[in-house]
């Protein structure tokens, strides 16, 4: 557990959280005193991580479902307010990558990545804000630096990954009259299972090796780096900053191919 305490006595709701960003913010979230509740499709890891959080003196609730339909959202709030008594900050973590051109991406997989990055990612923001409006809560959406800039063969991640920026800064307008926030990272290569998991990339090593020089850093990151810049967020450091789109890349979003 962190020696820093931000949050406690908040509630927040991660969704994702089996693996990698999503399991990183969870886990650094309860680190600093919130109680989490754990939201994603798979149970046995959702679980696990839930044990590692109280066995180190954290509170956590695992909620599960699809977060792509309506009602799934609205179960996962209504869980966390029964059980942990509100609900303070939403991270949507959820999201897939698929590669595929203009000319080769189908409407089955346009719609498999546009449903879970940007139509989920609403369905769950719009079931969180009467808590988050009653608390006067925060938000942060995970983006990618797809989002900033467009990348051969990645069509409709690209183009979801804008909306969510946009989703951001027109959350933010929206929530803004009732004291809540919203923003968004955006990660550049991150060492998660998000590549492998629909084999995205089909030798991942190789590709995080090349990568490395994509990165003007000279390195891919890490989940806890990411978690690090979306606490800063949620935090009530943060409270003057909403509907900013935060690049946390290594410079990936300034380079250009040569």
């Amino acid at each position: 557990m962190s020696d820093r305490r931000r949050f406690t006595d908040k509630v927040a709701l991660v969704t994702g959280a089996s693996s990698g960003i999503g399991r990183a913010c969870a886990r650094a979230l309860a680190g600093e005193g919130a109680r989490v509740v754990l939201a994603g499709r798979r149970r046995e890891r959702l679980d696990e991580e839930a044990r590692k959080i109280t066995g180190a003196g954290g509170s956590a609730g695992v909620v599960t479902g699809d977060v792509r339909e309506d009602a799934t959202g609205r179960a996962w709030v209504e869980t966390a307010v029964a059980k942990f008594g509100a609900l303070d900050l939403l991270v949507n973590a959820a999201g897939v990558i698929g590669s595929g051109s203009v000319m080769d991406t189908d409407a089955d997989e346009w719609d498999r990545q546009m449903n879970t990055n940007v139509r989920a990612l609403h369905l769950m923001t719009r079931a969180a804000a009467g808590e988050l409006i009653r608390r006067k809560g925060a938000i942060v959406n995970i983006s990618s630096v797809a989002g900033l800039r467009p990348y051969p063969g990645l069509v409709a991640y690209c183009v979801s990954k804008a909306a969510v920026d946009m989703y951001t800064r027109c959350a933010a307008l929206d929530f803004a009259p009732h004291g809540v926030r919203v923003n968004a990272v955006n990660p550049g290569v991150v060492v998660t299972e998000l590549h492998t998991v629909t084999a995205a990339v089909a030798d991942y090593p190789a590709f995080l090796e090349r990568s490395k020089g994509t990165h003007p850093l000279g390195r891919v990151g890490a989940p806890e780096e990411i978690a690090t810049l979306v606490l800063f967020l949620l935090a009530e450091e943060a409270g003057w900053i909403t509907g900013g789109t935060y690049s946390i890349d290594g410079g990936r979003a300034l380079a250009s191919a040569r």
